[in-house]
């Protein structure tokens, strides 16, 4: 065979035959997946959802709205936060426009054509996408919405702490920093400070704060400042998520501005997991919501207590007791009462350590591995929006997972190391096994022929000490 040599600078050919044309033999997760959503009539039920909010047989032909739903669980699945990311690898890769259903002689959707469908469809569309699945998962009997666990993680904001600038007189940092020098004498009047001397001030000042209320972003509004998992200060939002911890399906995941406590927004959260359920087709009437100390407050058990369809089993931080209802109501006492007796029972400790297994489980695959603990939109609504549709991703993916084994395209890879190491596992250990019933084997025909008088006593004794 001559060796090939790789073509540079030269002329490509004019036209190329349809027949020439790569193709690719498909990825079997996604071909799977569209199997899947085919069988359940995704395409022509989210088409009919969306038809109000196109023009009706006027102008060029858009985006299928399958495709665009399609391109941002793409995502999810492999891991990509931006749009101009999820737009690069669905035109490189020859399986994803197969799963997008790409004909070879058209380009691939551009970033900007998922931006402007968004704008497009109201968040209400994204809500219905989410409730439908959670619907198919009922359907397959994944759904159960008995046991709902509770917990919020924080999302990087795409602004910068650069870009806040006063609420009262709109300085940026390096303004107010010169202004408090000014007002203090540590320069003149007149003097513009160097960037070292900023710095050098703001480093040695006391009472250094830096408050939602005094400072905001331009850049992004909606974004509050706020302190992340590993310690550092950014401008964030609050993801927060309702999980079933009997199918680790996500049935409600809500945006929130970042500096809103957890007990101010649990009853919203409930409430937006309970008509998703409802729509769902779940009939399921009582829903134990197991929660952390960070969700405990007397008030809220008690606006819960009244709710008959929620039972609370919040865990109680450690406080002290003493003249703690002298200035509160009854029912608050009743309410706190009820719940630790609920969450200290043996019940409530099994939800409790479900949730923390189960509802951090969910929290790395959407923001972790799916790409999503960093926002690339700005404004509530759009991360709102794109994080409902990572949410759609990951309950697919547990449909996936119960159904052909794998859950995402890179479980498949995992899936066939593990078979193949099972495999090396039981083949090393019937060598073993054969090999010990061999030694079993030469000891019994060792023990036989001395018994038979074949052999002598010093040739018996070596030969049995060689079989055994």
């Amino acid at each position: 065979m001559a060796m090939g040599k790789r073509s540079t600078g030269q002329q490509q050919e004019l036209f190329i035959p349809t027949e020439r044309l790569p193709k690719s033999p498909g990825h079997v997760f996604y071909r799977k997946l569209n199997t899947l959503l085919a069988e359940a009539g995704f395409d022509d039920w989210v088409e009919k959802v969306c038809g109000p909010y196109y023009a009706n047989g006027k102008g060029r032909p858009s985006l299928p709205p399958g495709n665009y739903f399609r391109m941002l669980l793409v995502g999810y699945f492999e891991g990509i936060g931006s749009q101009r990311g999820i737009a690069w690898r669905c035109s490189d890769s020859l399986s994803l426009r197969e799963f997008l259903a790409i004909p070879a002689d058209e380009d691939s959707p551009d970033h900007s054509s998922l931006s402007y469908i968004r704008e497009r469809l109201p968040l209400e569309v994204h809500s219905q996408v989410f409730v439908w699945i959670l619907s198919l998962a009922r359907v397959k009997n994944l759904l159960k919405g008995k046991n709902v666990g509770v917990d919020s993680t924080t999302l990087e904001a795409n602004a910068a702490m650069k870009s806040i600038v006063r609420t009262e007189t709109g300085e940026d940092w390096k303004e107010y920093l010169t202004r408090l020098m000014k007002e203090q004498g540590a320069i003149d009047a007149a003097a513009t400070p160097s960037d070292e001397d900023l710095r050098k001030f703001d480093k040695q000042r006391k009472d250094k704060k830096v408050s939602n209320d005094e400072w905001h972003s331009e850049t992004d509004p909606d974004a509050r400042i706020c302190h992340m998992k590993d310690g550092t200060t950014h401008l964030a939002y609050k993801a927060e998520h309702a999980v079933d911890l009997d199918s680790e399906l996500i049935v409600a995941a809500e945006i929130y501005f970042g500096n809103e406590h957890d007990t101010r927004t649990l009853e919203d959260t409930l409430l937006v997991a309970q008509v998703n359920l409802t729509e769902a087709g779940s009939d399921v009437t009582t829903m134990n919501v197991p929660a952390d100390k960070g969700y405990h407050s007397a008030k809220i058990l008690t606006e819960l207590a009244k709710d008959p369809t929620v039972r609370t089993y919040i865990a109680e931080p450690d406080r002290k007791h003493d003249n703690v209802w002298t200035d509160k109501p009854l029912e608050q006492k009743a309410a706190v009462y009820a719940n630790r007796r609920r969450a200290k029972g043996s019940r409530g400790r099994k939800l409790q350590r479900l949730r923390s297994e189960r509802v951090e489980r969910t929290f790395a695959h959407v923001c972790e591995t799916g790409g999503a603990r960093r926002t690339w939109l700005r404004g509530a609504d759009k991360v709102y929006k794109r994080y409902l549709l990572a949410a759609v991703a990951h309950n697919l993916g547990v449909l996936m997972r119960a159904l052909f084994g794998m859950g995402t395209p890179r479980g498949l890879q995992q899936f066939r190391l593990d078979l193949s190491e099972v495999l090396c596992l039981a083949h090393l250990t019937w060598l073993a096994l054969r090999a010990s019933l061999r030694r079993v084997e030469n000891a019994w025909q060792c023990l036989w022929r001395s018994r038979n008088g074949f052999w002598t006593d010093e040739r018996r004794v070596s030969r049995l000490a060689q079989a055994i």
